[in-house]
């Protein structure tokens, strides 16, 4: 009898990753996973999907219902906004701060009252989809009000004589602006959180290290540009005394013995105050190139 040879495969582990299924949120997950060069598709039909590039695949679900997603094992780990995840109060760990899809919480009046302090919201209706956090600043300041939990539009309940005022995500502020509001009082700040469970595996975490380890890498690039100039040998310790690179600068001779080609990294917001500096100090031919990935 013929004998068959059977190939086994020992199946990779997967890591899983909650993901908001729409929104600014979304898009900036998407966006630095991508710049990861994790491939994946955003169907808006499939709810859990495989990276054809990485140990990863994503399971798109609602903001809200991230963090119980990774404190119960659905999810490994999951990008959600810190006002959720304070919100929630879940038992899963955060792992980094992403530093995107910043805002914050904030208290929200009609603007033509006169607001003379907190103790205005002493009695008072507040709409808000945010009712724990809220609990506790108005518990912090002493203030005994009605909160009226809503979701959806919160920005119009004044506005309907639904309630006295809102407590509710403010970016931009416009929205506010819109419906005749203005901020009084910042409760707290929040960006994108990348939280996990308290019971990975050690496959698993040895995959969230790779990841990390590459978010790493575009973070540190953000706002980067790479500098490349013909200067000066003369004044090569005074050009080299305005840059302020990771280390010392790359110098590379040239053909004229009296020059020199200097490289170095450039942080965004001083970079025309340098390339102003570097002129005036003989430096010449300035190439500029952003920065893809920066590995430390």
């Amino acid at each position: 009898m013929q004998l068959r040879n059977y190939i086994f495969i020992e199946q990779m582990e997967t890591l899983r990753i909650a993901v908001q299924s729409k929104g600014r949120l979304f898009d900036d997950t998407m966006h630095l996973l991508s710049e990861a060069d994790i491939k994946v598709s955003a169907s808006k039909r499939t709810l859990l999907v495989q990276s054809a590039t990485f140990p990863l695949e994503v399971l798109y679900l609602r903001d809200d219902d991230i963090p119980q997603s990774v404190a119960t094992g659905v999810a490994d780990i999951g990008v959600v906004g810190e006002n959720e995840f304070v919100e929630r109060g879940e038992e899963a760990d955060i792992i980094s701060r992403l530093g995107f899809s910043r805002c914050r919480l904030s208290l929200a009046i009609p603007k033509d009252i006169d607001y003379q302090g907190v103790a205005w919201f002493e009695g008072k209706k507040i709409a808000t989809s945010y009712p724990v956090i809220l609990r506790r600043f108005l518990a912090e300041q002493n203030i005994h009000a009605d909160i009226h939990v809503i979701t959806g539009s919160v920005e119009i309940s004044p506005g309907i004589g639904l309630a006295d005022a809102i407590f509710d995500i403010v970016s931009s502020g416009s929205t506010l602006v819109s419906n005749n509001l203005r901020e009084v009082e910042v409760v707290m700040q929040s960006e994108a959180l990348l939280i996990g469970n308290r019971q990975l595996s050690d496959a698993k975490r040895a995959i969230l290290s790779e990841m990390l380890f590459r978010f790493q890498a575009v973070r540190e690039a953000e706002d980067k540009k790479y500098v490349r100039m013909n200067a000066p040998k003369a004044r090569l310790k005074e050009i080299i005394s305005v840059l302020p690179g990771l280390k010392s600068p790359t110098i590379i001779p040239l053909a004229d013995e009296e020059w020199c080609s200097v490289h170095t990294v450039l942080d965004q917001k001083r970079f025309w105050e340098i390339i102003g500096k570097l002129k005036e100090m003989g430096a010449q031919g300035i190439l500029v190139t952003p920065i893809e990935k920066m590995i430390l």
